[in-house]
């Protein structure tokens, strides 16, 4: 499950940054728009795997 949520947050960190650097929504792109089910899916999976993500953050830190 972490790799699956690292693989989704860097997904979403690369789309973000073709936005921010060419104005180019990757995901929309390839999934029909971004207000097609399947973009919304992308960005949905995105967004959850980033807040699952915030337990490396916060996490236990004698793990190392």
């Amino acid at each position: 499950m972490d790799k699956l949520a690292l693989i989704l947050v860097i997904i979403g960190a690369l789309n973000w940054g073709l936005i921010g650097l060419f104005q180019f929504d990757l995901v929309a792109t390839l999934f029909g728009g971004e207000n097609s089910l399947v973009s919304r899916i992308v960005y949905t999976l995105v967004g959850l795997a980033g807040i699952y993500s915030i337990k490396f953050l916060v996490g236990d830190r004698e793990r190392a």
